[in-house]
């Protein structure tokens, strides 16, 4: 018996080898028949994270690429369990960064080759420059989650309206309003001039 588990043990040393030469290493990030949310009008984002390329368990991380087209805005969201650090690999944008005070921690506009860091907990909302807009982060979970402050998904869609009356002391017509202002998830197409300019 003693004979067969150091047999064993020589075989596998630590026992990691097997699953480390199976775990997948490469995934296309970039593919947009494979993106997690696509807009025809606003642009995709692709998400990949340990469940569909689990060596990023091993790194503890998750990566994003998005497209925004021309005008198009991502809804304004926050990652609930890491902090982000995004890159611009094409066009521009103005973004912005807000946290628990009024005063945003930045606002402006990012080109090709910069680099933003985005805290876990704060809100980012990004609108597309006229020559569109391409990043890829990295955040810092394998299962990083994200929450929407604008869209059919949204954290605001989820709250009662009486609670956004209270809240923003606001009326029932405009919380109404706040509630179910954008049909599209996530991205959002740029809206025509003749409904306002809106950010969100």
């Amino acid at each position: 018996m003693e004979e067969e588990e150091e047999e064993y043990q020589q075989e596998r040393p630590n026992g990691l080898e097997e699953p480390l030469c199976n775990i997948k290493l490469r995934v296309n990030i970039d593919n947009p028949s494979k993106s997690d949310v696509y807009n025809p009008n606003a642009g995709r984002i692709n998400r990949i994270n340990s469940r569909n390329l689990p060596i990023l368990r091993l790194l503890n991380l998750n990566a994003e690429k998005g497209v925004l087209y021309r005008n198009a805005l991502e809804a304004p969201q926050w990652h609930v369990n890491a902090h982000c650090v995004m890159y611009v690999t094409k066009g521009d944008a103005r973004v912005q960064i807000v946290g628990n005070y009024q005063q945003p921690i930045y606002d402006g506009e990012l080109h090709r080759g910069q680099l933003l860091v985005v805290p876990q907990n704060f809100a980012v909302v990004k609108k597309a420059g006229d020559n569109g807009f391409e990043w890829i982060s990295f955040q810092t979970n394998d299962n990083a989650m994200s929450s929407t402050l604008a869209g059919r998904n949204s954290a605001l869609r989820a709250l009662p309206q009486e609670v956004l009356m209270n809240a923003f002391r606001i009326s029932s017509e405009e919380a109404r309003s706040l509630k179910y202002n954008r049909e599209e998830t996530e991205i959002f197409a740029p809206r025509s001039e003749s409904q306002g300019r809106a950010i969100a």
